[in-house]
């Protein structure tokens, strides 16, 4: 651990957002590495994830919850729990949108959250995908967001770009508490690698298939172990809920099921830096989005009303 001074900082932020906004790319950028699922498409994240920065000055645990979204389904529903449980128990809450388009209803309904989120907590405003706008307007659309917000602190990044990554963390910093750190200075993440391997899984699926099938498609982890002759061996099923997506998934000569592996495999053995054998199959499991109990067996909970 490295040495810590009186004055040291360490806290939780929550970045709370609609699907779609950044949270992962930023997180990723944050730590210098990939430790979260990314895609084009919305709704990649669907568990709450760690991202522990250390540095000598402060510990800062980012905590990218699910995006925030009108809920059409009990998947939803567990998803938009998970981001509210998350924000309620960090010391920065940080509204994250994108800069590049104008507030929608799931904008709103994730800038609630945040605003509700109680007096005692510090606010961010953070506007991602300043890359995609022009300089001239970025005033503007700020000052446009943070009325919305009036509360919250505002800085302008871009994720890909990490233009604006040094003031973020700065602005970060001043907010938390004094504090040790939490966690060890070489933990970067609290996920277990079985459960990193599902949410690569995923995103290889979102970046393959067409849009209607990766959200009806969800990843359970069977085998994860290391074998004799050094590679580590995982198995997983890919669930989706029409007989019709399978085939999809599947593609002619399976030809789309081995694309999806290849490509997460290779994640995989870059993020672990070794062998990795994957074993894909499909099952359909009807309408499992909205089955309380096939969502609880892959580790969503759900609060009693």
């Amino acid at each position: 651990m490295n040495q810590q001074t009186p004055e040291y900082k360490a806290g939780y932020i929550a970045l709370a957002g609609r699907p779609n906004v950044g949270k992962s790319t930023l997180v990723n950028t944050l730590m210098g590495q990939k430790i979260a699922a990314v895609s084009a498409k919305p709704q990649t994240t669907r568990r709450r994830q760690l991202g522990i920065l250390t540095l000598p000055e402060a510990q800062m645990i980012f905590v990218d919850a699910p995006g925030i979204h009108l809920q059409h389904h009990k998947l939803g529903e567990a998803l938009n729990q998970t981001a509210e449980e998350v924000i309620s128990d960090v010391d920065v809450v940080a509204w994250m949108v994108d800069a590049s388009a104008d507030p929608s209803a799931d904008d709103l309904q994730a800038r609630d959250l945040v605003k509700n989120a109680g007096r005692r907590k510090k606010k961010l405003l953070i506007l991602n995908k300043i890359d995609r706008v022009q300089k001239e307007s970025r005033q503007a659309i700020m000052e446009q967001y943070n009325k919305l917000l009036p509360e919250a602190r505002p800085v302008m990044v871009s994720a890909v770009s990490s233009e604006g990554i040094e003031d973020l963390q700065k602005a970060i910093i001043e907010l938390l508490p004094v504090h040790p750190s939490y966690y060890a200075e070489d933990e970067i993440t609290d996920l277990y690698e079985r459960e990193i391997a599902a949410d690569l899984i995923r995103e290889s699926a979102l970046k393959h298939l067409r849009e209607e099938v990766p959200h009806a498609m969800a990843v359970r982890i069977d085998e994860f172990k290391e074998r004799e002759d050094g590679k580590t061996y995982v198995a997983a099923t890919l669930f989706v809920e029409r007989d019709s997506q399978k085939g999809i998934v599947i593609g002619q000569g399976a030809e789309m099921l081995k694309r999806i592996g290849t490509s997460a495999r290779m994640e995989m053995e870059k993020m672990g830096d070794r062998s990795i054998f994957l074993e894909l199959r499909v099952k359909v499991a009807k309408g499992w989005r909205d089955d309380p109990d096939f969502l609880r067996r892959l580790g969503f909970e759900f609060k009693k009303k």
